[in-house]
């Protein structure tokens, strides 16, 4: 008579595990598709694009009047006609001209130099949702079109800086070698509304109804920056609290304005400019420029989605 031993069951076999994906790209040199580089990159790759950049804001620029009879005279007559309404409204009815020397020279600047902020930043808030094809079809740092956008207002600037000059001279302001203040002024204020631009260029992209809110907020803004009227005779006439007359003089919009003027028009002299207004210009300049390119820089992977 047999005996049937039975075997001891065999241990069961330990589940294969499935390789991390993670280290399975990284294995074979895969990154995420849109993953945000790191700032010095995302810097190295925009410089790459500026040739891109500077293409693209002539072209916006070349376009933008190309359905109209007159065409880019409309550049320089867009805010020469705003000049004039504000000279109605303002100089004539409500009388402000008497306060301010060269007054039609003074007005005008301030509406070109506000004007190239006001636009930029309603260019920036547009700059993502206003290109969403181009953002998803390609591969770009997306800095680049709030850059293009700011590019372009200071190109349309210095259009209208033509008929400044000629203005200025028909008003019996002569040339002077303050008029060289104009580049680095306009290069403070160009790095400033960059800024800007990129902010409103984050915030545009995620909350569309904000381009619908900021012509009131513009408008708003100009109205305090002393475009029509003078901020300096203001504060002397009027017995204003401190903290106003400190938000008046270190608004940066007034800031470039007043620079712009002190270097254009021989009236306006030294002592209406706010203490410190270089120190002020160059802060508000790096304050925005680098605040806003690095808000933008972190988002930079959830442009085009959703």
């Amino acid at each position: 008579m047999s005996q049937v031993i039975d075997a001891p069951p065999a241990p069961p076999r330990p589940a294969a595990t499935a390789p991390d994906p993670a280290e399975l790209a990284a294995l074979h040199g895969l990154s995420v598709s849109g993953a945000r580089p790191t700032l010095p990159a995302y810097v190295r790759q925009l410089w790459q694009r500026r040739h891109f950049i500077t293409a693209f804001a002539t072209a916006k620029l070349t376009a933008q009047y190309s359905q109209a009879k007159l065409g880019q005279l409309w550049q320089v007559m867009t805010p020469l006609l705003n000049a004039a309404v504000y000279y109605f409204i303002f100089g004539l009815l409500m009388d402000t001209r008497h306060d301010v020397p060269d007054y039609v020279p003074f007005l005008v600047t301030g509406v070109f130099v506000f004007t190239f902020t006001q636009s930029s930043v309603m260019a920036g808030t547009r700059a993502i949702a206003g290109n969403l094809g181009l953002v998803r079809a390609l591969h770009f740092p997306r800095a680049a079109l709030p850059v293009s956008f700011s590019l372009q207002q200071l190109q349309q600037l210095l259009f209208s800086m033509g008929a400044l000059v000629v203005i200025l001279l028909c008003f019996g302001v002569p040339p002077a070698l303050s008029w060289f203040l104009v580049l680095p002024v306009l290069a403070l204020q160009f790095t400033f509304n960059t800024g800007l631009a990129l902010v409103m260029a984050r915030l545009g992209s995620r909350t569309p109804d904000i381009a619908q809110l900021m012509p009131f907020v513009l408008r708003t803004w100009m109205y305090v920056s002393g475009v029509m009227w003078s901020i300096d005779a203001v504060l002397k006439d009027q017995h204003l609290p401190h903290a106003l007359q400190v938000l008046l003089e270190c608004n940066p919009a007034a800031i470039y304005i007043d620079l712009m003027r002190f270097a254009l028009i021989d009236s306006f002299h030294a002592d209406q400019l706010p203490h410190h207004v270089w120190a002020w210009a160059v802060g508000w300049a790096l304050l925005a420029g680098v605040g806003g390119f690095i808000y933008f820089w972190k988002a930079e992977e959830t442009y085009g989605r959703g």
